[in-house]
């Protein structure tokens, strides 16, 4: 089910205002997490052919800012995204998160930056079929050792679903899929947050819908947000728009 653009409309502007969003962000930090990007190669071995997709990427991410990144089909958008999220080990160079290496770490380590203080945001939503909306949001903080029923209550009803809690995700339209995903990556309260085409599969009115929200409750969150997508109007929504191009980043 697809939601009209009237529909969209009217969930949007049923969320609470910036003022009232950050009520539901109790832990949050008054400077995002920054992220560096350091000479970063991904090369893929195919058929006995080294096939190059990033070529040296270096990019630095001040804390509270949106970035984009663009780019043509299969130019490496979401490989860089995984990289920098600590989801794809590059071939060279490195990333650092609060001054932290990603991977010189531990994959342990690793893991565990990437449930504390990062959150991610995938265009095919990947909630989990059997669990509620309530569920899936509460997984990263159950994986990470806490508590946090109250919160994910106050952050589903942050993105509008707060009585959809008990829906599962094939009672949910894409749309509000979406906003349970944005509302899990936001449960741990981490500084980054990665979107990989975000409204990838919602129509137009829904996903510009999605978007706003999105926008709304990183801005009150006072999160660093890094979007990948392939729409370069909807790119100019951030502090930056970056292209990738032959392997490396240009400004867009």
């Amino acid at each position: 089910m697809r939601r009209s653009g009237s529909e969209a409309e009217r969930w949007l502007d049923a969320l609470p205002q910036s003022s009232n969003i950050a009520h539901a962000f109790p832990r949050m930090t008054p400077n995002a997490a920054p992220l560096i990007a350091t000479d970063v190669h991904r090369t893929y071995h195919l058929a006995g052919h080294d096939l190059p997709v990033l070529r040296g990427v270096n990019l630095e991410v001040a804390a509270g800012e949106k970035v984009f990144l663009c780019g043509q089909s299969g130019a490496g958008k979401t490989t860089l995204l995984y990289v920098l999220g600590g989801l794809e080990q590059p071939t060279a160079g490195d990333v650092l998160v609060h001054g932290q290496s990603l991977y010189k770490s531990a994959p342990a380590e690793r893991a565990r930056q990437r449930n504390q203080v990062m959150g991610f945001v995938f265009q095919h939503y990947f909630l989990l079929p059997e669990l509620t909306a309530l569920e899936n949001v509460l997984l990263p903080a159950m994986i990470g050792g806490r508590q946090a029923e109250e919160r994910a209550r106050e952050l589903l009803t942050t993105v509008g679903l707060a009585e959809r809690l008990n829906h599962l995700p094939t009672e949910l339209s894409g749309g509000e899929q979406q906003r349970v995903a944005i509302a899990r990556a936001l449960i741990n309260d981490p500084g980054i947050i990665y979107a990989d085409e975000p409204t990838g599969n919602l129509d137009a009115s829904t996903g510009g819908g999605v978007i706003d929200m999105l926008m709304r409750v990183v801005d009150a969150a006072k999160k660093t947000l890094i979007v990948v997508t392939h729409d370069r109007e909807l790119a100019t929504r951030g502090d930056r728009r970056l292209l990738l191009k032959d392997g490396k980043l240009e400004v867009g």
